[in-house]
């Protein structure tokens, strides 16, 4: 698999986010609300360990498509969005963490 197939936000791939399709607003953004919820959902019966797991996998997802700054030709607005969902998604696992 290259760099860019991989998946950072459940099925969503780099190439989605740094790519020019789809388009940030609404496309992007309903998929990443989309994605969101079913990440949750599946959430709720996971041990501590396995959370933890998942936080570190998303930290790492979120390091790889943020590794990308300054570059002029890629999607800003995009990496914004997926910023956005991603720490909402570790905000949510890291209380659930907490509540253990």
């Amino acid at each position: 698999m290259s760099e860019i197939d991989r998946e950072v936000f459940g099925r969503i791939t780099i190439k989605e986010i740094i790519g020019a399709y789809p388009p940030a607003v609404p496309d992007t953004r309903d998929m990443f609300e989309s994605e969101l919820k079913v990440m949750l959902s599946a959430l709720g019966n996971k041990s501590r360990q396995e959370l933890l797991l998942l936080l570190e996998a998303q930290r790492d997802a979120a390091n790889r498509v943020n590794s990308r700054p300054g570059a002029m030709a890629l999607a800003h607005d995009k990496i914004r969005i997926f910023n956005e969902y991603s720490n909402k998604y570790m905000s949510h696992i890291d209380k659930m963490c907490q509540s253990y």
